[in-house]
Protein backbone atom coordinates (compact mmCIF):
# COMPACT_ATOMS: atom_id res chain seq x y z
CA UNK A 1 0.00 0.00 0.00
CA UNK A 2 2.71 2.50 0.95
CA UNK A 3 6.10 2.52 -0.65
CA UNK A 4 8.69 2.19 2.07
CA UNK A 5 12.41 2.44 1.67
CA UNK A 6 14.36 -0.10 3.71
CA UNK A 7 17.04 1.77 5.65
CA UNK A 8 20.27 -0.07 6.34
CA UNK A 9 21.61 1.29 9.64
CA UNK A 10 25.32 1.64 10.24
CA UNK A 11 26.84 0.17 13.36
CA UNK A 12 30.33 0.56 14.80
CA UNK A 13 30.93 -3.19 14.46
CA UNK A 14 30.76 -2.82 10.66
CA UNK A 15 34.02 -0.88 10.64
CA UNK A 16 36.29 -3.45 12.34
CA UNK A 17 39.81 -2.00 12.19
CA UNK A 18 38.68 1.46 11.09
CA UNK A 19 37.24 2.65 14.40
CA UNK A 20 38.78 5.58 16.27
CA UNK A 21 37.93 5.95 19.96
CA UNK A 22 38.30 9.15 21.95
CA UNK A 23 38.50 7.93 25.55
CA UNK A 24 36.30 9.24 28.35
CA UNK A 25 38.98 11.44 29.96
CA UNK A 26 40.46 12.66 26.66
CA UNK A 27 39.98 16.17 25.24
CA UNK A 28 40.66 16.74 21.54
CA UNK A 29 40.91 20.32 20.22
CA UNK A 30 40.76 20.84 16.47
CA UNK A 31 38.88 19.62 13.43
CA UNK A 32 38.64 15.88 12.71
CA UNK A 33 38.25 14.29 9.26
CA UNK A 34 38.00 10.53 8.98
CA UNK A 35 36.59 7.48 7.22
CA UNK A 36 35.17 4.57 9.16
CA UNK A 37 33.76 4.99 12.65
CA UNK A 38 34.48 7.55 15.36
CA UNK A 39 33.36 6.77 18.92
CA UNK A 40 33.45 9.78 21.23
CA UNK A 41 33.51 8.91 24.93
CA UNK A 42 35.47 12.06 25.84
CA UNK A 43 35.31 15.65 24.61
CA UNK A 44 35.90 17.12 21.15
CA UNK A 45 36.21 20.87 20.64
CA UNK A 46 36.10 21.35 16.88
CA UNK A 47 34.27 20.19 13.79
CA UNK A 48 33.92 16.54 12.75
CA UNK A 49 33.55 15.49 9.11
CA UNK A 50 33.30 12.10 7.40
CA UNK A 51 32.45 11.43 3.76
CA UNK A 52 31.78 7.80 4.62
CA UNK A 53 31.22 6.53 8.11
CA UNK A 54 29.59 6.84 11.48
CA UNK A 55 29.99 9.25 14.38
CA UNK A 56 28.83 7.91 17.73
CA UNK A 57 28.68 10.21 20.76
CA UNK A 58 28.33 8.04 23.86
CA UNK A 59 26.57 8.91 27.11
CA UNK A 60 29.69 10.63 28.51
CA UNK A 61 30.74 12.13 25.16
CA UNK A 62 30.68 15.85 24.40
CA UNK A 63 31.15 17.71 21.12
CA UNK A 64 31.46 21.48 20.72
CA UNK A 65 31.31 21.99 16.96
CA UNK A 66 29.59 20.95 13.76
CA UNK A 67 29.23 17.25 12.91
CA UNK A 68 28.88 16.15 9.24
CA UNK A 69 28.63 12.43 8.51
CA UNK A 70 26.39 9.90 6.78
CA UNK A 71 25.29 8.38 10.10
CA UNK A 72 25.30 9.99 13.53
CA UNK A 73 24.26 8.29 16.79
CA UNK A 74 23.98 10.50 19.86
CA UNK A 75 23.58 9.57 23.51
CA UNK A 76 25.69 12.45 24.86
CA UNK A 77 25.97 16.22 24.46
CA UNK A 78 26.45 18.27 21.30
CA UNK A 79 26.75 22.05 21.12
CA UNK A 80 26.58 22.69 17.39
CA UNK A 81 24.71 21.71 14.26
CA UNK A 82 24.50 18.09 13.09
CA UNK A 83 24.33 17.10 9.40
CA UNK A 84 23.42 13.41 9.09
CA UNK A 85 22.84 12.93 5.38
CA UNK A 86 21.75 9.29 5.77
CA UNK A 87 20.65 8.47 9.33
CA UNK A 88 20.43 10.29 12.66
CA UNK A 89 19.68 8.43 15.88
CA UNK A 90 19.05 10.19 19.20
CA UNK A 91 19.09 8.03 22.32
CA UNK A 92 17.68 8.69 25.81
CA UNK A 93 20.56 10.87 27.09
CA UNK A 94 21.05 12.91 23.90
CA UNK A 95 21.27 16.64 24.62
CA UNK A 96 21.69 18.79 21.51
CA UNK A 97 21.96 22.56 21.35
CA UNK A 98 21.94 23.18 17.60
CA UNK A 99 20.05 22.47 14.40
CA UNK A 100 19.62 18.91 13.13
CA UNK A 101 19.81 18.31 9.37
CA UNK A 102 18.77 14.75 8.56
CA UNK A 103 17.39 12.39 5.93
CA UNK A 104 16.09 9.72 8.34
CA UNK A 105 15.82 10.26 12.09
CA UNK A 106 15.00 8.12 15.12
CA UNK A 107 14.45 9.73 18.50
CA UNK A 108 13.98 7.88 21.79
CA UNK A 109 11.93 9.31 24.66
CA UNK A 110 14.18 11.43 26.86
CA UNK A 111 16.31 12.97 24.10
CA UNK A 112 16.36 16.78 24.16
CA UNK A 113 16.89 19.21 21.28
CA UNK A 114 17.27 23.00 21.48
CA UNK A 115 17.26 23.91 17.81
CA UNK A 116 15.47 23.30 14.54
CA UNK A 117 14.82 20.05 12.70
CA UNK A 118 15.57 20.34 8.97
CA UNK A 119 14.71 17.46 6.65
CA UNK A 120 17.27 17.00 3.86
CA UNK A 121 15.24 14.68 1.66
CA UNK A 122 16.75 12.92 -1.34
CA UNK A 123 17.83 16.05 -3.19
CA UNK A 124 20.88 16.84 -1.04
CA UNK A 125 23.89 14.60 -1.63
CA UNK A 126 26.98 14.37 0.58
CA UNK A 127 29.10 16.60 -1.67
CA UNK A 128 26.37 19.24 -1.79
CA UNK A 129 26.21 19.89 1.96
CA UNK A 130 26.62 23.60 2.68
CA UNK A 131 29.86 24.90 4.21
CA UNK A 132 32.84 22.58 4.29
CA UNK A 133 35.58 22.55 6.92
CA UNK A 134 37.87 24.68 4.76
CA UNK A 135 35.45 27.59 4.92
CA UNK A 136 34.69 27.43 8.64
CA UNK A 137 36.20 30.43 10.35
CA UNK A 138 37.33 32.13 7.14
CA UNK A 139 36.28 35.67 6.41
CA UNK A 140 34.49 36.62 3.17
CA UNK A 141 36.89 37.87 0.51
CA UNK A 142 39.93 36.03 1.87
Amino acid sequence: MWKTEKLKKMDISQFGGKTTVIAQDAVVRGDIRFQGALQIDGRVIGSIEAEQGLVRVSEHGQVEGVIRAPSVKVNGQIMGDVYAFEHLELDTNARINGDLHYRFMEMVMGAQISGQLKYLGNELANDELPVNLASIGSEPGE
